[in-house]
């Protein structure tokens, strides 16, 4: 019965993968000979080279539940691990808005080969480069590689407003919108031609990521991508989350606080746009001491948080139907990885057998909560993030061994200092002034981290 028992808890805490029924077929180089280039599936690319994803996850024991672990993503002191600091550039869109382009490591602290592959962030719902959750996966996929690490360089896009970024244009972000980062990997390209493009997005990240790659599709700039904690269906996490007090009263009301938060410290700003929709927005949630996600939603983002068309949509949940990123998985055409976790108290489901496509590969672990994966370390009492060690496999895998086919993006010029695409004159970016360096330890005090 012992014996049982092992085996079935060990059964229990082992992630479980879901492929497509025909597993897309790669081009990778040989583990016996780095000139030779083979032909496997994206399944057994996966095997050889993501051992972690077919280990165990146990989480820490004071962290069981995916209440706590997710709490202590929020209450957890992270700034003296995971240091990672930033070259800051800001880019001006069409719209006027500004999207700030954080790069490490910083030019002066080393100089990296042309060709280093290149991890591109998407943060979470209000967070930045500074979040630990980023951290922990580009200190080490950045540090040296005599120091253990990786090597590559990593580049973390801001999202208007957000991380100190400032507030240019009567215009938000969220999780529909793909334009600003089609825009900042433009920009990336430019700067580092020769370099793969890896795209990892963490919780609204990883939906605007998923969205932006299912659009892109063969011709996507960024050459695979990883989602952690994407919400999927936003229909159906709403949903959830107004349904259980405890959800409406702590995650979704603390992340409505941050939302407002960031509007607030940009009032001064939308009010240089007197007669725009998102000032009349700010406004309104300015005054309001305690709102649900859904509230500031169906007030706010559905409104301004993205170019016309398709905003304004009629409702939040018009915009959640129109955002979620479930329903464009069939339009992947790059190696694609998606973890979430069954404990997640804020995603409430897996899109399993949505859709059926070889380029993407789901993982579910059964405990983990909203961006935590906590595991003990190997001290009494310290914790470590067990996702970042399938994370870093996938990232050298994607970066090192997988062999990119056919032609990536369309071709750009420039129109009055604008980088666009050619044919696609709605989306373009400019360097401007201002940037500087960034500690990404150093978060925006009053809100809420790890969300």
């Amino acid at each position: 019965m012992g014996l049982l028992m092992s085996i079935l808890s060990a059964a229990y805490y082992l992630p479980k993968l879901y492929f497509g029924s025909v597993p897309a077929t790669v081009s990778v180089r040989s583990t016996t000979n780095v000139k030779a280039v083979e032909r496997v599936t994206l399944r057994d690319f996966i095997q050889l080279r993501c051992p972690s994803l077919f280990k165990e996850f146990r989480p820490a024991w004071w962290l069981r539940s995916g209440h706590l672990q997710t709490g202590y993503c929020v209450v957890g002191d992270f700034s003296k691990i995971d240091k990672v600091e930033y070259d800051r550039k800001l880019l001006r869109t069409l719209d006027g808005g500004t999207i700030g382009i954080d790069l490490t490591p910083p030019a002066q602290e080393r100089t990296l080969k042309e060709d280093t592959p290149i991890v591109v962030v998407l943060h979470g719902l209000t967070g930045g480069s500074h979040e630990s959750y980023v951290r922990a996966i580009l200190a080490p996929a950045c540090r040296p590689v005599e120091q253990g690490g990786l090597g590559y360089r990593g580049i973390v896009v801001n999202f208007r407003g957000c991380a100190g970024v400032p507030l240019t244009s009567p215009q938000l972000y969220s999780a529909q919108n793909t334009d600003d980062i089609r825009a900042a990997v433009l920009y990336i390209e430019k700067l580092y031609p020769r370099a793969p493009l890896i795209g990892i997005g963490f919780s609204l990240g990883a939906n605007v990521l998923t969205r932006y790659l299912a659009e892109e599709g063969e011709r996507s700039r960024l050459i695979a991508g990883c989602a952690l904690a994407c919400p999927w269906d936003l229909v159906a996490s709403s949903d959830h989350l107004q349904k259980h007090f405890l959800h409406r009263n702590v995650y979704s009301a603390g992340m409505a606080q941050n939302l407002q938060k960031v509007v607030a410290r940009h009032l001064d700003a939308l009010s240089k746009f007197p007669d725009s929709p998102a000032w009349k927005a700010a406004q309104a949630v300015s005054t309001k001491k305690k709102m649900s996600l859904v509230e500031f939603d169906d007030a706010v983002t559905r409104v301004c948080g993205g170019p016309s068309p398709p905003f304004p949509f009629a409702s939040a949940y018009d915009y959640y139907r129109a955002a979620s990123s479930h329903k464009v998985l069939a339009d992947i055409r790059v190696p694609f990885l998606a973890l979430n976790s069954a404990d997640d108290p804020i995603v409430s489901s897996l899109p399993v057998g949505v859709a059926d496509n070889g380029w993407v590969v789901l993982g579910l672990t059964n405990a983990g909560g909203h961006l935590g994966w906590f595991e003990a370390g190997k001290r009494f009492g310290e914790l470590e993030r067990w996702i970042r060690k399938p994370v870093l496999e996938w990232l050298r895998a994607v970066g090192e061994d997988f062999v990119p086919e056919g032609e990536r993006g369309r071709p750009t010029h420039e129109v009055d200092g604008f980088l666009k695409e050619v044919g696609r004159d709605n989306v373009g970016s400019k360097e401007v002034e201002g940037g500087g360096h960034v500690v990404g330890a150093e978060g925006e005090g009053g809100l809420f981290a790890g969300l």
